[in-house]
């Protein structure tokens, strides 16, 4: 069990290119993580689940690790 005072590690992520004519499964990647718009900005917890989402899906995105 994780404590309160240790808080999850977080990546900003923010969508910087179009899905349009993108792979189906990159497309799911992408609202996966909870990105609907074109620069639309999102906090996800650092997990290697969200880390394979976001390699799979890296040409479209801005990473920053926060």
């Amino acid at each position: 069990m994780v404590s309160k005072d240790k808080q999850k590690d977080k990546v900003t992520v923010t969508l910087v290119r179009s899905t349009n004519g993108r792979l189906r499964a990159h497309k799911a990647c992408v609202s996966g993580l909870g990105l609907r718009r074109m620069h639309q900005t999102v906090s996800v917890d650092d997990t290697p689940y969200n880390r394979g989402m976001i390699n799979a899906v890296s040409y479209l995105l801005k990473v920053e690790e926060a």
